[in-house]
């Protein structure tokens, strides 16, 4: 502590300590807290909130994985399908991204032509200043019946009828691909960047394959890197809405529609807080047991 006051100084230690803070209690946990108390409450009229009726429940969770009381079903399948779905897309998304988004890292993070490099980082940032919104409608004009790719593959004769890439979710894993794809890069890159090139030139003149070079030295350097890029990624995939109202087909239900619906349409914060919640913890779940298996820690992504 004293080492971190001496290297910021008083003023500016503590500063960004109550930023941090603010950051961390106010804006995350704080509201986190409030979502997970409505998820164990009643759906009650504003005129009882408070009253001797507004205790804890379990109800919300029973009818997330057993629906609605006598509808016959033993396990609410059509809420638990749609969950499945969109954790092995969201997982599906983030192999795309990390087999697209590593080549290109290491090329800009071990590449030695500086202003070229600078060039092609600007050209991948300069897309995103443009509305996630407006450009997932541009991924729709991208794949429609008479979009861009339609019109070329007809025109060259591949096929004499226009595909339906909404119907096949052709169009949504790309655009959700896309949105996602410098939170992948930019960690990934910034590790590779500070990767020693002599390691990678000894190994070469060891007559270390591309391959061993790859497996040996660049990804176990920057593991913390990939981690923190397919984390990013899957936890933001699997909570996607803009994306799979705008690019979903009619059977690519996401969940956070059904959260959407809850909140919004049938104005039930209660059941909405608990489907919300159930995401959250598996996700998490999810990312920490990878991060085992892998045996990356949090200290080793917070470099």
């Amino acid at each position: 502590m004293k080492q971190y006051f001496k290297n910021n100084g008083l003023v500016m230690g503590w500063a960004l300590i109550a930023l941090v803070s603010f950051w961390v209690f106010v804006l995350i946990l704080l509201p986190q807290l409030s979502m997970l108390d409505f998820s164990f409450r009643f759906d009650l009229p504003p005129s009882e909130v408070g009253g001797p009726k507004d205790v804890w429940t379990l109800q919300n969770y029973k009818y997330l994985f057993f629906g609605a009381e006598g509808s016959g079903d033993s396990f609410n399948k059509v809420d638990m399908a749609v969950f499945g779905r969109t954790l092995l897309a969201a997982a599906f998304v983030t192999i795309i991204d990390l087999i697209i988004c590593y080549p290109l890292a290491y090329y800009l993070g071990q590449n030695k032509g500086g202003g070229f490099i600078r060039v092609l980082v600007v050209l991948l940032i300069i897309p995103y200043w443009i509305n996630e919104i407006l450009r997932a409608f541009a991924f729709r004009i991208i794949f429609g019946d008479n979009g861009v790719i339609n019109d070329f593959i007809m025109f060259i004769g591949i096929v004499d009828h226009p595909i339906d890439f909404f119907r096949a979710n052709v169009a949504l894993y790309f655009g959700l691909a896309y949105t996602y794809i410098l939170l992948m890069i930019f960690p990934m890159y910034n590790v590779i960047e500070s990767l020693d090139r002599n390691q990678i030139e000894a190994a070469r003149d060891m007559g270390a394959s591309w391959y061993m070079i790859h497996k040996r030295i660049v990804i176990p350097y920057a593991k913390p890197g990939i981690s923190s890029g397919c984390t990013m990624v899957f936890m933001l995939t699997a909570g996607a809405l803009a994306a799979p109202q705008i690019l979903g087909g009619p059977s690519s239900l996401w969940f956070t529609q059904l959260v959407y619906q809850w909140f919004n349409d049938n104005v039930n914060w209660q059941q909405g807080a608990a489907y919300a919640i159930f995401l959250l913890v598996v996700c998490i779940g999810i990312v920490l047991g990878v991060m085992r298996l892998f045996k990356v820690s949090m200290g080793d992504i917070g470099k």
